[in-house]
């Protein structure tokens, strides 16, 4: 079984990427990062989302950076409450787990894992990229040692979801989404675009989920009930969206993937109007060397397999 640590800002689609990491993976390590909630609900909804898995291993949360790497003082953030709920879980509210976060710092376990299983431990990158950045400039030696990088964030020339020009975990941490794209790790990108157009479980898929009859269709719908009204409100889709889940499904199994293509990406950091736009350049207008393999076409149906197994085993 691959091994990988999930690097997230635990709210929403997080839980169910986390969700199915746990089922194709042997998860090293949960890592959290600043972005979806306040951070540190996002880390007890990582905590509670490997409890509703239950998994027969203990699988550590580690506290990483609670703000962009360029924060200054007090700054903050912007935090998306009103997509994923008060507490980031469809306004459900959950009880403390027993287990408690570790006390080492998640860039350090991320270097310690991958400098001590070289070639073993992939990444998966489910929020803004402000550990594993912070992680590659402490020890830039883990990037050869790194097999693969997978990232949910990004565009391939579409609208975003935070801004018009930009995804949101792109946007949250610019300077540290150019920082990884250009460490030379090999990566693989699913952008916002992939997901409306491949992700959405629209109503008949809901209820199809629903008689699933599990806990895990239960904590499902439970946290997708804030996301379902926001979606069809502000991106008029008729369903719930899946950016995480459909990263870490296709890192499971890259069939899912049924078209993608090397290109060069860069992030734009000082853009006044696009902050956090990746250029992927199609064209090679730059003339500069592919670094990202981004993903183009997805086998929905295949996708929509996977989240039902997933769900209907725990």
């Amino acid at each position: 079984m691959k091994r990988v640590i999930i690097d997230t800002d635990t709210a929403g689609d997080d839980t169910i990427a986390i969700l199915t990491a746990l089922h194709y993976f042997k998860v090293e390590g949960v890592t959290v990062a600043g972005g979806n909630v306040d951070f540190e609900q996002e880390v007890e909804n990582a905590l509670y989302t490997i409890q509703v898995a239950n998994p027969d291993y203990y699988v550590p949360v580690y506290k990483g950076y609670e703000r962009p790497i360029m924060a200054v003082g007090e700054e903050k953030h912007v935090t998306i409450e009103d997509i994923h709920g008060k507490y980031g879980m469809g306004d459900s509210y959950f009880e403390k787990t027993e287990q408690r976060p570790e006390k080492e710092h998640a860039i350090d376990f991320i270097i310690e894992t991958v400098k001590a299983n070289p070639g073993e431990i992939s990444l998966l990158a489910i929020a803004p990229l402000t550990n594993i950045a912070m992680a590659i400039k402490k020890d830039p030696t883990i990037v050869k040692d790194i097999p693969h990088l997978y990232i949910m964030g990004g565009l391939n020339h579409s609208l975003g979801n935070i801004t018009a020009a930009a995804e949101y975990n792109f946007y949250i941490d610019p300077e540290a989404a150019r920082i990884v794209m250009h460490s030379g790790t090999p990566i693989t990108m699913v952008g916002w675009d992939m997901c409306k157009k491949y992700s959405v479980m629209k109503e008949e898929d809901q209820k199809e989920i629903e008689l699933l009859g599990t806990a895990g269709s239960e904590f499902y719908m439970d946290v997708n009930r804030a996301v379902i009204r926001y979606d069809k409100k502000i991106h008029k889709l008729a369903g719930i969206t899946h950016p995480d889940t459909l990263l870490v499904a296709i890192a499971a199994d890259e069939s899912i993937m049924t078209g993608s293509n090397m290109y060069y990406v860069d992030i734009e950091i000082h853009g006044e109007l696009t902050r956090g736009y990746d250029l992927v350049d199609v064209s090679n207008f730059t003339g500069k060397t592919p670094n990202v393999r981004v993903c183009e076409e997805v086998d929905r149906e295949k996708f929509k397999a996977s989240l039902l197994e997933v769900l209907k085993v725990i």
